[in-house]
């Protein structure tokens, strides 16, 4: 269902998550009941990438980030932002965090063009100036 979705559609638009329902809850006087339907869950969605483990420190940072603000246990290095669900709003967040953990600033360009923890560490690592006390590379 994804890939025909992104056919068709602008990649920030594909849903990050699909709950499959036998019918549609209604209200009582037959519209949809918003408070009724299930509570996508909150794990890696089936995409199209294998899982790869964060391989460095600052990609464990970033991944870690990245799983607090989009709310899943684990985060892949090629896991693409957006197919977890990610939106424009939450990358501002993550630039923020980003931002306090290696005092890097990313444009917002930066991160749709890199939209992967594996791109955004390579980033972070072309221009790091490590907060003292915070995360280094050599951790």
């Amino acid at each position: 269902m994804r890939t025909a979705l992104k056919a068709s559609l602008p990649e920030y638009m594909v849903p990050s998550a699909f709950v499959l329902l036998d019918e549609l809850p209604l209200s009582p006087n037959g519209k949809l009941d918003l408070k009724a339907l299930p509570v996508p869950e909150l794990t890696r969605p089936d995409i199209e990438e294998m899982f790869v483990p964060p391989r460095t420190p600052t990609e464990e940072a970033i991944a870690q980030v990245w799983a607090e603000t989009l709310g899943f246990k684990r985060i892949g290095v090629r896991d693409n932002f957006f197919e977890l669900g990610g939106h424009s709003l939450q990358v501002t967040q993550i630039t923020f965090q980003i931002y306090d953990l290696f005092a890097v600033d990313i444009p917002l360009a930066s991160f749709f063009d890199e939209p992967t923890v594996g791109g955004l560490a390579a980033i972070v690592s072309r221009s790091v100036t490590l907060v003292p006390g915070r995360h280094t590379e050599g951790e």
